[in-house]
């Protein structure tokens, strides 16, 4: 899998080797463990899937070319937005000092919560709640990373960010048309923004389940 996305391109090399460490098959149903390496979304249940490792290392990437994430070669204080399964939880646990990750639907943060417990990561904690809302009590965050596709970015995860910190969502393009990944950075100055490939996630909702 690493060597495909290599050839493919990617040249982030953290978030290679996270991808290298953490074994992805253990975080899909044993029926689908097969597949677990190829280049493709898997579901998980509930109506949501494992993103395809080339759009988590894409989204990954793009967070480590953020200001601070540059200059220190770590995410530092991580914000997730859907955690799934856990896998790309797992990988954030890898690259940065802390990681929060938030997920709404009981039964998933449950089987995640059990999935990451083997891999004792002390640096990850994971949130039964409403991600639109973010994570006041641990905020400001240096990255916030979303796996669920909205219209627009929640004020929220805004106001949660460091100066200097960078946000990674889909989000639906100015077009209506679809999804892109939407970058959003924060400085002193404000935040701005750019949108990046088109890419197709499962929605954003707010409450839990």
């Amino acid at each position: 899998m690493v060597q495909h996305l290599r050839a493919e391109g990617e040249r982030c090399e953290p978030v290679l080797a996270a991808l290298a460490v953490v074994p992805r098959h253990q975080f899909v149903d044993s029926a689908l463990a097969a597949q677990a390496y190829e280049d493709t979304a898997l579901p998980i249940g509930l109506g949501q899937a494992i993103s395809k490792p080339s759009v988590v290392a894409r989204m990954l990437a793009l967070l480590f070319e953020g200001r601070d994430a540059a200059r220190s070669g770590s995410l530092g204080r991580v914000l997730e937005i859907g955690t799934g399964c856990g896998y790309q939880a797992a990988l954030l646990s890898l690259l940065a000092q802390q990681v929060i990750s938030v997920e709404r639907l009981r039964p998933l943060y449950e089987r995640a919560r059990d999935k990451l417990a083997p891999l004792r990561r002390d640096n990850l904690r994971l949130v039964y709640g409403d991600g639109r809302l973010g994570h006041p009590p641990n905020a400001p965050y240096d990255a916030i990373i979303c796996a669920a596709g909205g219209d627009d970015v929640p004020a929220a995860w805004l106001e949660q960010m460091a100066i200097g910190a960078r946000l990674i969502a889909p989000t639906r393009s100015d077009t209506g048309l679809g999804q892109v990944l939407l970058v959003v950075d924060r400085s002193a100055q404000g935040w701005s923004r750019q949108c990046h490939e088109g890419v197709h996630f499962v929605p954003l909702r707010s409450g839990t389940a």
